[in-house]
């Protein structure tokens, strides 16, 4: 695939990545917490639960971070943390029906694994004391630093029924490493994913950065390499966010040494064409997956969907999200809990569930929630089914972000007519910028260039 850099740089400029619309910038305390509790106890029963866990401990900072972590080193804090997720659960199970069946947990953090197995071991079985009803194909899965994993703790997630691990790679160029404050050599890393493998880990993930500190084109292809070597089941490669006003471990890294837009859509193709070429298939915006694995499946059938815990082909569920800063989702609304352990701690200490913020959605944000998830998981709306599903004229509707994707199709990024949208090969890696002119809330933010990070 030959791409027209001067082109798609034109393109560089801030936008979601759409794991959610509305957007985060949207939820605000005008959603109260007895409306997030109404919402909780009429979910449709029916529907069934993806769980989202939040272990938010670190030993040390990743320079390129943009989660929300806890640096510590502390043994009490983590056990401290611990017993309050004992308490949160006990509250959610008066509010939430928890004999729903389970289609989707996820530990993320932080480092989960920077706890032990022990640990690990009791956190599990606490949740399972509330959520009993797991679907035997479950997708129960771990984010894990090799850096902090062992024998012991990988043994006890294959116990639990954990089938799914990513590991975090980032980079394996030792001055990139150094940049951004995460040195982790190629043999822990196989060493982690041996363990997985020994413990029979149905998928077994690998997730790299582009756009990192000294980054070059010839040094990516060499990371690459090396990671093809561990033979991942899926490859997972994300374009740094570099947004040193919302994070400040971000203002470490020296922005005179990140690579130019130019440069990182040279990656970007050779990424695309290097896995592409050993047998990997592009799935959503930054993943790449086998043939046989079941999410290049669901987007052959246009059945891929996207929320926070990434790309998934377990849609129709009601996310709830556990712990500091974790995020749910429902039909009609997303729910964050506190980001700061003093809130997050007070509302459970008053007996309630640390919820601070969340967004009701209107019917225009449900509307506009399906064509954006619809493009950013398929990479195509199907017009047709969209105008049955709402009742609604797509052409009369969208007549504004009709006209602002034109020069997307006279460029040939997208093809467009009564039917369908579809993006081209070399038009999904603008993904982003094709789905915002469905977004009603860009118009308030374009003033500022601090809000976003850049879409290339």
């Amino acid at each position: 695939m030959e791409l027209d850099f001067a082109k798609f740089t034109k393109y560089s400029k801030p936008g979601p990545r759409y794991t959610s619309y509305p957007t985060a910038l949207e939820f605000s305390d005008d959603f109260k917490y007895d409306d997030y509790l109404k919402k909780l106890e009429s979910q449709d029963k029916k529907r069934p639960l993806s769980l989202y866990f939040h272990l938010p401990f670190c030993k040390n900072a990743c320079y390129f971070c943009g989660c929300n972590v806890v640096f510590t080193s502390k043994e009490d804090k983590m056990v401290r943390y611990m017993d309050y997720l004992k308490r949160e659960l006990k509250i959610l199970s008066k509010h939430l029906n928890t004999k729903r069946e389970v289609i989707q947990m996820h530990f993320g953090g932080g480092t989960p694994t920077f706890y032990t197995a022990k640990q690990l071991d009791i956190i599990i079985k606490e949740i399972k004391k509330y959520f009993k009803n797991f679907a035997k194909d479950a997708e129960i899965s771990c984010e894990i630093d090799p850096r902090h994993i062992d024998d012991a703790q990988m043994k006890v997630l294959s116990k639990h029924g954990f089938n799914r691990v990513s590991f975090g790679i980032q980079d394996f160029n030792e001055k990139v490493q150094h940049a951004v404050h995460r040195v982790q050599p190629y043999n822990i890393t196989k060493e982690a994913m041996d363990l997985a493998r020994k413990y029979k880990m149905k998928s077994v993930n690998v997730d790299l950065i582009y756009g990192l500190p000294y980054q070059t084109l010839e040094t990516f292809k060499e990371t690459l390499s090396l990671a093809l070597t561990l033979n991942p089941d899926r490859f997972a490669v994300f374009n740094y966010a570099h947004v040193p006003w919302l994070k400040k471990t971000m203002r470490k890294i020296d922005e005179t040494t990140l690579p130019r837009p130019d440069e990182k859509l040279q990656i970007m193709q050779y990424t695309i064409d290097f896995l592409t070429n050993n047998g990997y298939k592009m799935i959503g915006m930054d993943h790449f997956a086998k043939p046989e694995d079941e999410l290049f499946q669901a987007i052959e059938k246009g059945e891929l969907h996207r929320n926070f815990q990434g790309y998934t082909t377990k849609g129709g569920a009601d996310l709830i999200g556990i712990g500091l800063t974790s995020i749910g989702e429902g039909v009609d609304y997303y729910a964050q809990n506190f980001k700061d352990m003093a809130s997050y701690e007070e509302a459970i200490d008053a007996g309630k569930l640390p919820f601070e913020r969340g967004v009701m959605l209107s019917d225009d944000d449900m509307i506009r929630q399906y064509v954006i998830m619809e493009l950013m998981s398929n990479f195509k709306l199907d017009i047709e089914r969209f105008e049955k599903l709402f009742d609604i004229d797509f052409q009369e509707y969208f007549c504004d972000a009709i006209e602002v994707l034109q020069p997307f199709v006279e460029e040939e990024l997208i093809t467009m007519d009564a039917k369908h949208i579809a993006c081209s090969q070399t038009g999904t890696l603008l993904i982003r910028n094709i789905a915002m002119p469905f977004d009603a809330y860009m118009a308030k933010h374009a003033s500022s260039s601090k809000t976003f990070s850049k879409t290339v």
